[in-house]
C-alpha cells in the first residue's frame, strides 16, 4: 500500500470515524453494503417498517379474515344452511289418469339454546387473538431489529478501531524502515515490524467483512438501507414479567378462545333443531280440483351423547393445551428476564473497572513507546504491549456499547415495545 493511499485512508477515517455511515472507498475488499444515517429516522419507525415487511405479518391479516368469517357466523339467525327439498309423484307410467302430488319443503336449522352466544363469544376472542398475536408479532420484529442495530454499532467500532491500529502500525513501520537505513536497528526489526503490520491488514479485512455482514442483516431484516441517528432507550422500570407482556396477553386471548369453543361443542347437544315449512299440492285424476294443504314439523334430535363425548374430548384437549404452553412460555419468560436483568448488572460493573484498565493501558503504552525510542526494551516487547493495550481500549469501548445494547435487551425481556 503506498504512502498516499495510507494519507487518505487517514483523512477518510477523521471524517468518518464517528458515524456509520461513509464512502468506504477505501475497502480493502470490494464488497459493500452501504447505509445511511436519517435524522428524522426513529427506532419505532424502523420496527412498524419491518413488520410491515416481515413474512409472517401475511398471518396477521389471514387471523383477522377467521374473526370476520367466525363473527358472521355467530350473527346469523340460523344455525345452518337452509336447504328446500322437491317432491313430485305422478301416475303417468301407470294407470296415466292424471293423478299426481306435489310436495315442497323448506328446512330451517334453529339455534339450541346459548349456542349462538357461544358463537358470538369464539368471534370475540378469536379478534383479540388476532390483535394479541400483531403486538407478539411487533415484539419479536423489535427484538430483532434491537438486535441488529447494535451489531451494527459493535462490528463498526471494531472496524474503526482496526483501521487505527493499522495507522498506528504504518507510521511504527516507517520509523522502523529509517532506524534500519540508519544502522540504529537490526533488519530483523524491520521484519518483525513488516509482519506486524501484514497480521494488522489482515485484522482489518476481518473487520470489515464483520461490519459488512452486520450492515447486511440489517438490510435483509428491515428491507431498508436507513438507520436512525439515535436508537438508544430508557430502561424500563418493570422489574418482573406482569400479566400485560404482549406474549403472555397472547397466549391468554388464545386460551379463552378456547374456552368459547368448548362451549360451543357442548352447546351443539346431539344436533340441530330444524323448522320445516312444507306445501302439498294434489289430485286424483285428470280434471278434478287439486287439494291444496300447508305443513309445519319440527325435528329435535336427542341422546347422542356418546357420538359428542369425542369432539368435547377434542376440545378439552385443545384448551389443556394451550393452559400448558402458558405455563411454558411464562417460565421461558421468567428466564430471559433473568438473563437480561444479570447481563446489565455485570456489564454495569464491569465498564468502571474497564474504563480504569484502558487509562492505565494508555500510560503504559505511552511508557512502552518512550522506552523502545529509548532503547531500553525490544520491539517485541513493544508489540506485545501494543497488542494488549490495543485490545483493552477496545474492550473499554465496547462495554460502553454493550451497556446500552443490553438496557434494550432488558427492555424487550419485559415486553416493552419502542
Amino acid at each position: 500500500m503506498s504512502s498516499f493511499r495510507h494519507i487518505r485512508m487517514s483523512a477518510h477515517l477523521l471524517i468518518f470515524s464517528t458515524t456509520l455511515c461513509f464512502a468506504h472507498e477505501n475497502a480493502v475488499v470490494d464488497h459493500h453494503d452501504m447505509i445511511h444515517i436519517d435524522k428524522t429516522l426513529t427506532l419505532a419507525q424502523v420496527i412498524t417498517h419491518t413488520v410491515d415487511k416481515f413474512p409472517a405479518y401475511i398471518i396477521n391479516a389471514a387471523l383477522k379474515d377467521e374473526a370476520n368469517a367466525l363473527q358472521r357466523r355467530g350473527d346469523s339467525w340460523l344455525a345452518g344452511v337452509p336447504s328446500i327439498a322437491m317432491r313430485y309423484q305422478g301416475d303417468f307410467v301407470a294407470d296415466n289418469i292424471g293423478s299426481r302430488e306435489i310436495e315442497a319443503e323448506l328446512e330451517l336449522p334453529l339455534w339450541n339454546w346459548g349456542q349462538r352466544s357461544a358463537g358470538q363469544a369464539i368471534a370475540e376472542h378469536a379478534n383479540t387473538a388476532a390483535e394479541k398475536q400483531s403486538s407478539v408479532l411487533t415484539l419479536e420484529v423489535a427484538g430483532l431489529v434491537r438486535q441488529a442495530l447494535w451489531n451494527i454499532n459493535l462490528e463498526s467500532l471494531g472496524y474503526d478501531q482496526a483501521q487505527y491500529i493499522l495507522q498506528i502500525s504504518e507510521k511504527m513501520l516507517n520509523k522502523i524502515k529509517r532506524r534500519v537505513d540508519l544502522g540504529d536497528l537490526p533488519r530483523s526489526d524491520l521484519l518483525l515490524a513488516q509482519s506486524d503490520h501484514l497480521q494488522k491488514r489482515s485484522l482489518l479485512i476481518q473487520a470489515e467483512a464483520e461490519m459488512m455482514h452486520a450492515r447486511k442483516s440489517y438490510i435483509n431484516l428491515t428491507q431498508t438501507t436507513a438507520i436512525p441517528a439515535d436508537y438508544t432507550e430508557q430502561q424500563s422500570t418493570l422489574t418482573e414479567i406482569s400479566q400485560d407482556h404482549p406474549k403472555l396477553s397472547a397466549i391468554n386471548s388464545i386460551i379463552q378462545r378456547k374456552q368459547a369453543e368448548l362451549k360451543w361443542v357442548e352447546s351443539t347437544g346431539s344436533g340441530q333443531t330444524s323448522l320445516i315449512f312444507g306445501g302439498k299440492s294434489e289430485r286424483d285424476e285428470l280434471g278434478s280440483e287439486p287439494i291444496e294443504s300447508i305443513s309445519l314439523e319440527i325435528s329435535i334430535p336427542f341422546g347422542g351423547s356418546a357420538h359428542l363425548a369425542p369432539e368435547i374430548a377434542l376440545a378439552n384437549i385443545e384448551l389443556t393445551t394451550a393452559l400448558a404452553e402458558r405455563a411454558s412460555i411464562f417460565r421461558q419468560l421468567e428466564k430471559q428476564h433473568h438473563e437480561a436483568k444479570h447481563a446489565l448488572e455485570v456489564t454495569h460493573a464491569e465498564l468502571e473497572i474497564a474504563h480504569e484498565l484502558k487509562e492505565i493501558a494508555e500510560s503504559h503504552l505511552k511508557m512502552a513507546r518512550l522506552s523502545f525510542s529509548a532503547g531500553e526494551i525490544n520491539l517485541m516487547d513493544l508489540l506485545k504491549i501494543q497488542a494488549r493495550s490495543h485490545n483493552t481500549i477496545r474492550h473499554s469501548k465496547e462495554h460502553g456499547i454493550l451497556l446500552k445494547k443490553n438496557i434494550a435487551l432488558y427492555n424487550q425481556s419485559v415486553g416493552v415495545i419502542p
